[in-house]
This record gives structure tokens, C-alpha cells and sequence, in this order.
């Protein structure tokens, strides 16, 4: 079981250092190819639009076995990373950007799926928490490597980085990745038949109001760091290695508690922290260390609450399970391009950098407000 989790993991390593390394080497892709940075910054934009269209694909493959579906996946990523690496223009690289996008919901979809088949009933969201470490890794470890390739040698090197490992993810997904059978045929319109019930769209909801709330404040962490806080920026990349670790031990450790008790429940708890977190940045930010510390317990929970969502949203989407995968990706992505843009609103007004922390204040109550509920009328009795 653990190698076909393992060879999971590296797909989202990938996934990670796809989505995540471009804000460590925007200015480098700035400078290289001649663009401002608002206009290199699309290529976040872009990407994020093209996880929402492919993961809408998604829906047309249900009748193909999960493998051949990961390795297809996988290979899409190496085609990104490869015309990314290549590309001579602009708008040739924002089509790479985009091609990159189209498989991390369906990955997210199918990879969830084969770790819930993988693993016995008691340790199903630990093996859901092992295929998306390989996700926190990638900020832990993959995007400081990234940023200093980029900075020392060329922005290009990111990608042949993630070119030679896609090489390596397809290898292991071809030799440790079981044969299993496709999920039971529903038909086309039978895949959305889940999206009836009121319990997918409390899960699919809250990922987006939750996730959106902290990153709100999270997409503006380096100026909060460094303008409200008065840390040197020199020090930006050890305090993204600690925010990495906060990701990686949230995951696991939600994971874990998920398997030992209610999923759900861990969520809502996990996104109650949060938002007393955000509430204690806002009127602290000026402490620079204590924002720090504040800033690895987010990060926990941000990727702690992703572990048992991706699992809830399997469970209570019968018939549809690879698209209900997708729509938890899809929520967070939207929830990412919409946190930003208004995170982003106080601080063009000339307000302090502590303020997008309020503005994602309101959403993560809302995230938990939802989970409280699914919880309350989902898990009650279980």
C-alpha cells in the first residue's frame, strides 16, 4: 500500500511545485521576459483557471481505470513543466501555465480516490494525508530550492527540476500503482447526481470560504512579515521553510486525529483556529516573531483542513466521487483567486498589511460555520 501512496505523493510534489514555485521566481520571469509584475502575476491566475477546465474533464473519463488515469495526469504535468521550460515569450509561457493547471483538481479527484481503495477502513484519511504530502513537501522544501535556483543561476531551472521528477512520477505510478477497477458505472448525467444533496455543498462551501478567508491574509505574508512586523528580508525564505513545516505537520497530524475520530469535526475545529489566529494577527502584526509563530499555526491549519475535506467530499458524493475530488480543488482554487483579490483591497486603500487578516476573518467563520453544521447532522450519530 505505502509504495502506491508513495508514488501519489510524488504526484503532488509536483502539483505543489507547479502552483506554488512561480510566486518564488515572479521576478525573474518578470525581468526576463519583459512584463511588469502585475502582468507576470496572470500566470498564477492562469494556472488556477486551468485546474477549474480540467478538472471538468475529468468527468468525461469515468470509465477508464484509475491508473491509466493518474498516468495520463501525470504526463500532462510533464508537458506543462517541459513548455514551460522552453518557452521564448510570454504568452507562449502563459499557455504553459495553463496546460499545467488542467490536471491538479482531476489529480487531486483520482488520487484521493485510489488512497481511500488502497487503505483499510481504520486508516483512510492518514492514507489521504500521505498522497498530499507530497503537496506540503513541495513549500517545505521544493519552492525555496526553486526560488534559489531562480535567483542564483535561471527561472528555467524550476521547471527542469520538475520535468526530471514528472519522468519519475510516471516510472513509479507504472510500477507501484495497483490495477484497479474503474468505479461502477453511474453514466454521464450520473456522475452529478450527488450535487442533489445538501452535504457535498456544506464540504465544497466551506473549502472555499475557508481557504479563501486565510489566504486572504497568507498571499500578503512577505510584506506582513517585513513592513508590519520589521524582519529583515533576508529571512523571508526561513520563514517560508517554517511555514512549509507547519503544512506538512497540519497534514499528517489532521490525518491521524481524522482516522481517530470525526473528519469533519477536525475540520471545523482546524478552521476555528484559524480564525482566532487571523483575529490575533490583525491586532499583533507589529510583533514580528509572534507573527511568525502565528503565521506555522495558519499554515497547519490550512493544510490540515484539506486532508479531511478531500476525504468527506469522496464519501458523501456516490456515483460521483471523481468529480466531487475535483470540486474540492475547484473551490479551493477559487477560493485562493477571490481571497487575494480582496486581501489585496485594504491594503490598495493604504491601510496596514494586518488588515487582509480581518477582511479573511468574516470567510473562515463562514468555513466554519459550514463544517459545524455538516458535522452536527452528518457525523452526530456515526
Amino acid at each position: 500500500m505505502k509504495k502506491g501512496l508513495f508514488a501519489l505523493a510524488i504526484g503532488t510534489f509536483l502539483l505543489g511545485m507547479a502552483e506554488f514555485a512561480m510566486e518564488g521566481i515572479l521576478p525573474d520571469v518578470s525581468r526576463d521576459m519583459s512584463v511588469s509584475i502585475p502582468e507576470a502575476g496572470s500566470m498564477i491566475s492562469v494556472y488556477a483557471l486551468g485546474v477549474c477546465v480540467g478538472s471538468l474533464f475529468l468527468i468525461a473519463l469515468y470509465k477508464l481505470a484509475p491508473k491509466k488515469i493518474i498516468i495520463g495526469l501525470v504526463s500532462l504535468m510533464l508537458i506543462g513543466a517541459v513548455l514551460s521550460l522552453v518557452a521564448q515569450n510570454f504568452f507562449f509561457l502563459l499557455l504553459a501555465r495553463f496546460i499545467s493547471g488542467l490536471p491538479h483538481g482531476a489529480y487531486y479527484g483520482v488520487g484521493t480516490l485510489i488512497a481511500t481503495r488502497l487503505a483499510d477502513e481504520r486508516h483512510k484519511t492518514s492514507a489521504v494525508a500521505l498522497m498530499c504530502a507530497g503537496m506540503t513537501f513541495a513549500n517545505l522544501l521544493g519552492v525555496p530550492v526553486s526560488t534559489f535556483l531562480s535567483s542564483q543561476l535561471s527561472w528555467r531551472l524550476p521547471f527542469a527540476m520538475i520535468s526530471i521528477i514528472g519522468v519519475v512520477a510516471i516510472v513509479l505510478a507504472l510500477k507501484w500503482i495497483p490495477n484497479l477497477e474503474p468505479l461502477p458505472n453511474q453514466g454521464f448525467k450520473g456522475q452529478f447526481k450527488f450535487l442533489r444533496n445538501l452535504d457535498p455543498w456544506l464540504i465544497i462551501l466551506a473549502t472555499m470560504f475557508g481557504n479563501g478567508g486565510i489566504l486572504a491574509w497568507y498571499s500578503y505574508i512577505s510584506p506582513t512579515l517585513v513592513e508590519s512586523g520589521g524582519l529583515p528580508s533576508a529571512l523571508l525564505p526561513v520563514f517560508m521553510v517554517l511555514a512549509g513545516g507547519g503544512m506538512v505537520c497540519g497534514n499528517l497530524l489532521s490525518g491521524w486525529l481524522s482516522d481517530k475520530t470525526k473528519p469533519g469535526m477536525v475540520a471545523a475545529i482546524l478552521q476555528g483556529i484559524a480564525g482566532v489566529m487571523l483575529i490575533v494577527i490583525f491586532f499583533t502584526a507589529q510583533i514580528g516573531w509572534l507573527s511568525v509563530f502565528l503565521m506555522i499555526i495558519c499554515c497547519a491549519c490550512l493544510f490540515g483542513m484539506g486532508t479531511p475535506e478531500q476525504l468527506l467530499i469522496i464519501q458523501h458524493s456516490k456515483g460521483g466521487e471523481m468529480l466531487g475530488g475535483c470540486c474540492i480543488q475547484i473551490a479551493f482554487n477559487f477560493g485562493n483567486a477571490v481571497g487575494a483579490f480582496f486581501g489585496g483591497m485594504p491594503i490598495d486603500a493604504g491601510y496596514g498589511y494586518n488588515y487582509p487578516a480581518l477582511v479573511g476573518f468574516p470567510a473562515v467563520v463562514i468555513g466554519f460555520l459550514l463544517l459545524a453544521t455538516f458535522s452536527w447532522k452528518y457525523e452526530r450519530n456515526s
